[in-house]
């Protein structure tokens, strides 16, 4: 094996490495429980994406897996992706599809006790999820399509965000094989994460265990360690070196590989001391590092996931293709919020950067602070504790403290408080502040709670940046002489006028405080030092969408009126026969840009009447955004016509007035009620005022009371049904819905469910695309199913799922791979496809009859123990495309 500095100048070079290789026998580790289930998955225009899901056993526990790739032959570099704390694999398929666009070979799998998987929760110890890593690296290497470095040592970096982030860092540790790491709001050191100064993190631990399944899911010496704590209220060594030894900390000189560290400012659980830990260890040991503080984290915010995501992306183009020209960032960057944007009501954002990790106290500038010693009590029981970050429901007021907004509570008695004056000019704080103080208590620890406010000039408001708040357990032995406080770090601006206040409270409801009643004394011991990372450099602000925007829509708008004129000279006459029917589609045909032969739809017919709601359904890359894209004559076939109510249609069509469309929601002025906006919106179009119907478009919405209200004050699901309501403003007699129930909860769901029914009772047609195939099968009247641009089936919803040709076999014995496939080879059987528990198949008959499968299945010795129609559409869906599948 290679020396440490060998190893470290390897991702240097990307050159084939030539230290010590791991068996390859260990690969012959991982058993397959069945062979894989390939699909095939893809946007509207981007290669197919090859999805492998198989069971693999590691070791006695069972994993569940995902593969993914795409595009052609060759080796490419791989990719593991680990998913937060209480989820599974299905949580990380978006990034990993486009990573596999990208050129990776992606592995995605569900740890440990979560998901399909088996185990108990370890809490990535080496020797169970961490070691599960491995495994799947072993397997990795196997692959032909992999890129090696070695005979068994493929290529690879490792990716995820909180649980997977920290697997991530210790696979580095643990496993010299991985090149490259990208690890999201993580933790470097557990212990010091749930067990702060020694204070125990009650509120976070409690909410980590319970969304872990319950202590029952985890290793028993976790469960007592949990139950153990949680009754003293204070953590005790054996448990500090438990959480340790599981961290990354526990192997910090051993991880020497590129790391792009994520880190959430609005984050209680894991904060940005935990990213600084990191950053420091791994660039001592000489490893390229980047270090990115976003707006969002666990307590909530934006996690910017399409940006890191791109960044992250970037990242290993440069760390495992090897590409020298991959733009990997900055060495720092951090997302800075300030104002609304006054056309959605969304936060601002910027960011700043610098070429250098500052740290956390760089650039320390001193602001004199004033108060006399202070006596404070910790209340019997620390009852009523003081509030700061309360999980779940900070990330929203985090956001707000960026905008001046904040919402803490500390009560008269239990707090000591020390003010600045007021600021002469604007100051940004970057890091984390410190301050020297003095602490005496009447007897045993004093368990103390420091944050710093922004006061406004009037005293009226104060902001606590980030909700953030530190604790500290100050022991006897440092009692009565200065100690210096490291209070929380935040990115922060403070305005001229405003002043500084720090607070030390004896409670906080996030944590634990002794008990016992107690007082303290608190003596302040010299100045509050604000970090202020002099090296960054914040980008210009953007300018509003609309300050360009309009004149480019404009111009848009101008060239398309001058095309389309010149083109309704050649539109096709009216069809007479066509006259009362909503839609005709007849050999529509739409091939994808710059590709001669490859098609997004292909010879698509259908045809919808009066009365229907007809759900368009089909998955990843079906074709259904390009057709009802060319529907709303947003772009013209190449083949084919689309005849809406008998007239042709062609961008800026007349007869498209009789259709309202509702694609990815609408733009509301956040100020204006609901109401107002709709007026607005109706007014823009030209029409008079009488055609636009609102009273009945409202009616059908249900949205109420809520019309008179300001739309910013609007929920998700208010939102989209406002959104709904002006699609529907005039009434069209053709409603086109494109996902309508995306970011709504079940009760929303049900509510939209409601408003296409209520709509197309009064004789109007909808026509909906959505992936959530049991809200169609409850909504929808007719159906019609795509794949890969392709018509597959329309018709009734009650046709489809009750077919005779699609029956479902249940066996009391799981079905093997290999019988599943004799019986989809049998004469006159279109595809068998397994049901999620093995017991069951999904058979599509294709010329055999029920008897004739039933005898087969007999010779075959399937122990059967039914055979009979299958009717839920989800069946109904995968039975339909799976004849296409890959």
């Amino acid at each position: 094996m290679d020396s440490p500095d060998a190893r470290t100048s390897r991702w240097r070079r990307l050159l084939p490495r030539t230290r010590g290789r791991w068996a390859a026998a260990g690969a012959a580790l991982l058993v397959l429980a069945g062979a894989g289930t390939w699909t095939a998955v893809a946007d509207d225009g981007a290669p197919a994406v090859h999805r492998q899901d198989r069971m693999m056993h590691v070791d006695g526990v069972n994993l569940d897996t995902s593969y993914f790739t795409a595009g052609g032959g060759g080796r490419r570099p791989a990719v593991l992706i680990g998913h937060g704390f209480g989820g599974s694999k299905a949580d990380t398929r978006a990034q990993a599809e486009q990573l596999a666009r990208d050129g990776y070979a992606v592995l995605t799998w569900s740890a440990r006790g979560f998901g399909r998987s088996g185990g108990k929760v370890s809490l990535n110890a080496p020797d169970r999820e961490v070691k599960d890593v491995s495994r799947l690296i072993d397997w990795l290497a196997a692959r032909p399509e992999v890129r090696l470095d070695a005979k068994g040592d493929p290529r690879v970096g490792v990716t995820g965000a909180s649980y997977g982030g920290a697997v991530s860092l210790l696979a580095a540790g643990y496993d010299h094989r991985v090149d490259a790491i990208a690890p999201e709001i993580t933790y470097w050191n557990l212990a010091d994460a749930l067990f702060p100064d020694g204070v125990f993190k009650k509120l976070w631990a409690g909410i980590f265990v319970n969304t872990g399944g319950g202590c029952g899911n985890f290793e028993k010496e976790l469960c007592d360690l949990y139950e153990r704590v949680a009754v003293n209220g204070k953590p005790d060594a054996a448990a500090r070196a438990l959480l340790t030894e599981r961290s990354p900390s526990a192997v910090a000189d051993r991880i020497k590989v590129p790391a792009l560290i994520v880190q959430g400012q609005t984050d209680s659980l894991f904060p940005l001391g935990q990213a600084d830990a990191m950053a420091k260890a791994i660039t001592a040991n000489g490893a390229p590092v980047s270090v990115d503080w976003t707006a969002g984290g666990h307590d909530g915010g934006d996690r910017e996931t399409g940006r890191v995501q791109k960044r992250i992306g970037s990242w290993f183009d440069r760390y495992l293709k090897g590409e020298e020209g991959a733009d990997t960032g900055p060495a720092f960057r951090v997302t800075r919020t300030g104002g609304i944007d006054s056309t959605d009501g969304a936060a601002l954002t910027r960011g700043a950067t610098a070429d250098t990790y500052p740290g956390l106290r760089s650039g320390g500038q001193p602001v004199e602070l004033s108060g006399d010693p202070q006596k404070i009590s910790n209340p019997a029981g620390a009852s009523p504790p003081s509030i700061s970050a309360v999980p779940g429901v900070g990330g929203s007021l985090s956001q707000l403290s960026t905008l001046g907004v904040g919402l803490t509570l500390d009560f008269p008695g239990q707090y000591a408080r020390f003010d600045s004056a007021p600021l002469t000019t604007a100051r940004r704080i970057t890091g984390a502040p410190t301050v020297r103080v003095t602490v005496e208590a009447d007897h045993g620890d004093a368990v103390l709670f420091g944050k710093v406010y922004d006061v406004s000039p009037d005293g009226k408001r104060q902001v606590l940046p980030a909700q953030l708040v530190a604790p500290y357990r100050i022991t006897p032995a440092q009692q009565g002489r200065p100690v210096e406080l490291t209070l929380p770090a935040v990115d922060h601006e403070l305005d001229a006028g405003h002043r500084l206040r720090l607070v030390l409270a004896a409670t906080d409801l996030g944590y634990a405080s002794p008990a016992e009643p107690a007082t303290y004394t608190v003596s302040l011991e010299g100045p509050l030092t604000l970090p202020t990372a002099p090296g960054l450099e914040t980008a210009s602000a953007a300018l509003p969408w609309w300050t360009w925007g309009l004149p480019a829509v404009a111009l848009v708008i101008a060239v398309a009126l001058l095309l389309t004129a010149r083109r309704r000279t050649a539109t096709p006459a009216p069809d007479p026969a066509l006259a009362d029917v909503p839609l005709q589609i007849t050999g529509l045909s739409k091939k994808y840009a710059k590709s001669s032969d490859r098609y997004a739809v292909r010879d698509l017919s259908f045809r919808v009447e009066k009365g229907q709601v007809l759900g368009l359904l089909g998955p990843n890359g079906a074709g259904k955004t390009t057709t009802l894209r060319m529907l709303m004559g947003l772009i013209t076939p190449d083949d084919g016509e689309i005849r809406v109510f008998g007239r042709a249609i062609r961008p800026g069509a007349p007869v498209l007035s009789r259709v309202g469309c509702f694609v990815e929601g609408a733009g509301f002025l956040p100020h204006l009620s609901g109401r107002a906006n709709l007026e607005l919106y109706w007014k823009a179009t030209g029409r008079p005022d009488e055609d636009a119907r609102i009273d009945e478009a409202l009616e059908i919405a249900g949205l109420g009371d809520a019309l008179a209200r300001a739309v910013r004050t609007y929920s998700q699901g208010m939102r989209q049904r406002l959104a709904i309501a002006q699609a529907m403003l005039g009434m069209p007699d053709l409603l086109i819905l494109d996902e309508p129930t995306n970011g709504l909860d079940p009760p929303q769901i049900r509510e939209m469910r409601d408003v296409m029914i209520r709509y197309a009772a009064g004789g109007r047609t909808v026509i909906v695309s959505s992936h959530l195939l049991s809200e169609v099968e409850q909504s929808c009247t007719h159906l019609v199913v795509m794949d890969r641009g392709r018509l597959v089936q329309a018709g009734p919803v009650a046709e489809i799922t009750g077919s005779g040709d699609m029956l479902l076999v249940t066996a009391a014995d799981p079905l093997a791979e290999p019988l599943v496939e004799k019986i989809a080879a049998l004469p006159g059987i279109g595809s068998a496809v397994r049901t999620d528990d093995g017991h069951g198949l999904l058979v599509r008959l294709d010329g055999a009859t029920s008897p004739q499968l039933i005898a087969e299945l007999v010779r075959l010795d399937v122990p059967l123990t039914g055979v009979g129609p299958h009717r839920r559409l989800e069946d109904a869906f995968l039975t339909l495309i799976s004849g296409g599948s890959a």
